[in-house]
């Protein structure tokens, strides 16, 4: 089979034995397409290595599998690979898929990543190898809601207008920093080390301009704020370097965060005084060495972190795991810095809210924005009908065209039913696939990052990912992924995936209805019972599920 330039089929026929395997099958094809995937050639879809399939022998046979799927067949995938197809039943899901799991004891990155050179598992990071990755957009509305809820904390305002936004990474999530800032209102200055992310970027309408200086970037951004028109700029450079400089100059931006991926001590991170050309040389010849300039990197960028925090810079960790290795490189006070999720985000996973997306089978980017219009005009959500606007106005697609949407428990459900009635009226050209990221309000546990600072202090409980997974098997979803070290890296994170196909049938109907039901619905069940009083609250209402603690 040729894997090169793969792009998902498009249109309403069938190329499987039916629709939730043709999902499958476009969405794990879809993140291996050049517009979409990080690194297609060697199956790298974003996050360091975050991978589809374990190698190209093993998305052949996924692919044929797929193709040949029963209707009461289900395809088992072990981590990218697949490994066995049973007979269950029509109401089950057609590929369940476990990715990365190690025992506890062995979850190591030096253990890991021996076991991946030889071939026996595979990095899925969260939505790379549960094939649900639509590009940088699937990051973008958490990246707008963690700014939008820092303007209400921090500035009592709906928007950062006059503030500037320094942060660093511009890959596959990085890449959502500088639109969501200007969609907030904010200038932003991201520091990039590598040209090819920040013309990808470029491309993609995610950023506005770059420049190789950090002079420039600043005239810029003065330019900008004056003008009262925001922009967002790349800087091209080592992050430690510039933050640095930053600091020597007496500069304080009004918000700093990270977005490299520092998670990933071997790919994601490169060391001051090298460059994309020549790091991976370095880390290959003495990955000794390597290792420790890159810890002694992180710790220098860090400290540049803490500084501007002590000079009232509103500073967060955005879940990728830099002040663990700042800590394991030997800064010890690493962690004054706080994560986004208890600061900004565990408000709306209370409530069951979160990365909510749905991408077009069709391939018509008009499915999606049929899709847009029809929940301007039925969801009575002002806040989720502005981002929609703003998604319409500003979000290129990378694709399959697809729509994020942070939506909370029972919007879920209504936006559903009314995507699969839109099918079954022929309104949209072909069946819809709807998912989500693992990083959401029931479906993770990851102490550095989702469940950071847990009321109750159950931060490192892995129960809950693995019953969401449960319950969304069982309730009929299309796939479902169960995932480890997403995010966070090794050792730090369980996590869970689905995607139910609304074909516009009636099963699908049901279908939606039990999953997206049951989906955020643990996840308000999760927050109530670690104390949260909105989570509580929802269940005291009598949703269509119980609580024997909280229902009444």
């Amino acid at each position: 089979m040729e894997h090169t330039d793969i792009h998902a089929p498009h249109g309403n026929k069938l190329n499987t034995k039916g629709w939730s395997q043709e999902g499958a099958m476009r969405l794990l094809m879809n993140n291996l397409d050049p517009m979409v995937a990080k690194d297609p050639a060697n199956l790298i879809v974003y996050g360091g290595k975050g991978k589809a399939a374990r190698n190209w022998e093993a998305y052949d046979k996924i692919i044929e599998s797929l193709k040949s799927l029963e209707n009461d067949e289900t395809l088992l995938v072990q981590s990218g690979k697949p490994v066995g197809i049973f007979r269950t039943t029509k109401e089950a899901p057609r590929v369940l898929i476990v990715n990365a799991q190690i025992v506890p004891h062995w979850a190591t990155d030096d253990v890991f990543w021996d076991l991946e050179a030889r071939g026996l598992t595979m990095f899925g990071q969260m939505t790379a190898g549960s094939w649900v990755y639509i590009g940088t957009q699937g990051v973008l509305q958490g990246t707008y809601e963690t700014l939008y809820a820092l303007a209400k904390k921090v500035y009592h305002s709906d928007n950062l207008k006059g503030k500037w936004f320094l942060s660093a990474g511009l890959g596959e999530m990085g890449g959502a920093q500088p639109l969501a800032a200007k969609m907030n209102g904010c200038t932003s200055i991201i520091v990039e080390v590598d040209k090819e992310k920040i013309n990808r970027r470029l491309r993609d309408k995610y950023l506005d301009t770059y420049t190789e200086t950090l002079d420039e970037a600043l005239k810029l951004k003065d330019e900008a704020i004056k003008s009262g028109k925001p922009v967002s700029i790349a800087v091209l450079g080592n992050a430690a370097t510039v933050y640095q400089e930053l600091q020597d100059k007496g500069v304080v931006p009004d918000i700093v965060s990270d977005q490299t991926a520092a998670h990933d001590l071997n790919l994601g991170y490169v060391p001051e005084g090298y460059t994309i050309a020549n790091f991976q040389k370095f880390r290959e010849e003495n990955p000794e060495q390597f290792k420790k300039k890159v810890y002694e990197t992180i710790v220098k960028q860090v400290k540049s972190m803490l500084y501007f925090q002590s000079k009232g810079s509103s500073v967060f960790d955005y879940g990728n795991d830099i002040r663990t290795r700042a800590k394991e490189g030997g800064l010890s006070n690493a962690f004054e810095i706080q994560g986004y999720v208890p600061a900004y985000i565990r408000d709306l996973f209370a409530v069951g809210s979160g990365p909510f997306r749905w991408l077009a089978l069709s391939g018509n980017p008009d499915d999606i924005k049929k899709i847009d219009d029809a929940i301007l005009k039925n969801i009575d959500d002002k806040h989720l009908t502005d981002w929609i606007k703003l998604a319409k106005e500003y979000v290129h697609f990378q694709g399959l065209p697809a729509r994020i949407c942070y939506a909370s428990y029972g919007e879920r459900e209504k936006i559903g039913l009314m995507i699969n009635d839109m099918v079954r009226k022929g309104e949209l050209e072909a069946p819809v696939a709807i998912g989500r990221d693992h990083h959401d309000t029931g479906s993770v546990a990851s102490p550095y990052r989702e469940t950071e600072a847990m009321k109750d202090g159950s931060d490192a409980i892995a129960d809950w990912p693995i019953l969401n997974a449960l319950l969304n098997a069982i309730s009929g979803a299309s796939w479902v992924s169960v995932h480890h070290g997403g995010g966070t890296g090794i050792g730090n994170a369980i996590h869970s995936g689905f995607v139910i196909i609304a074909d516009g049938t009636d099963d699908a109907a049901e279908r939606i209805k039990r999953v997206l039901n049951a989906d955020p619905g643990i996840g308000v069940i999760r927050h109530a019972d670690a104390g949260y009083e909105s989570s509580r609250d929802i269940i005291k209402k009598g949703p269509k599920f119980k609580s024997p603690y909280f229902s009444k």
